[in-house]
């Protein structure tokens, strides 16, 4: 099966879910196939599992859907002992694994030899719900009990190296960061980056700026 039709058959049972996707084909895919100022692109290769714990911690009632890589899982291993300690109920992590660094060459990954079994891992680090999928249907079934249920819950997909969607990525890091940090503003009715309106700051020298 391939990343993108994964995702595509996962999207329409999402809702009101916060997205972290790790750098690469499938940030660019997930936008091109659920368009949403909720997803929060990562740039930074092995940061979107430990992202998207702060985030579930932070927002406990919302829940968090991490794309992550093999790649990407393999630099920042340490972060499913975290989540197997934390235990944030609103979490899920999808793990695609094409075996691969795909959008810098295809060098093979760990996963490669066959021989790491990612579930097992997420599981040995106290991650009960922690699935390994080789179909679609598997990976809807697995990301419907993980809507239903209470979390964390870790899917490792085994997925092939191609797309079939267009890409599509149409503004930058930093402006997705904007606009994610004001989506959740918004819909979390809580302050972050914005002031209330005719708040004052203390200037250097005693003078206050509105």
């Amino acid at each position: 099966m391939q990343r993108d039709e994964c995702m595509q058959a996962i999207a329409p049972l999402m809702t009101d879910e916060l997205f972290v996707s790790t750098n690469g084909s499938a940030t660019t895919e997930w936008f091109a196939i659920r368009p949403s100022d909720a997803q929060m692109q990562v740039k930074t290769l092995g940061l979107c599992s430990s992202i998207g714990l702060g985030l579930a911690l932070a927002l406990p009632n919302r829940r968090v859907v991490v794309h992550d890589g093999d790649g990407s899982l393999w630099m920042n291993l340490g972060s499913l002992a975290t989540i197997g300690l934390h235990q944030p109920k609103n979490l899920i992590h999808i793990c695609w694994d094409n075996r691969c660094y795909e959008s810098s060459g295809s060098e093979p990954t760990a996963s490669a030899t066959e021989r790491l079994d990612f579930a097992g891992v997420a599981r040995a680090a106290g991650i009960a719900s922690s699935w390994c999928v080789l179909t679609v249907e598997d990976v809807v079934d697995r990301v419907r009990y993980a809507l239903a249920n209470p979390g964390p819950h870790f899917i490792w997909a085994t997925v092939e190296t191609g797309r079939t969607v267009k890409l599509s990525r149409p503004f930058d890091e930093l402006e997705n960061k904007y606009r994610f940090v004001h989506h959740v503003e918004q819909t979390e009715g809580i302050a972050i980056l914005s002031q209330p309106l005719g708040h004052s700051q203390e200037r250097p020298g005693g003078q206050s700026a509105q």
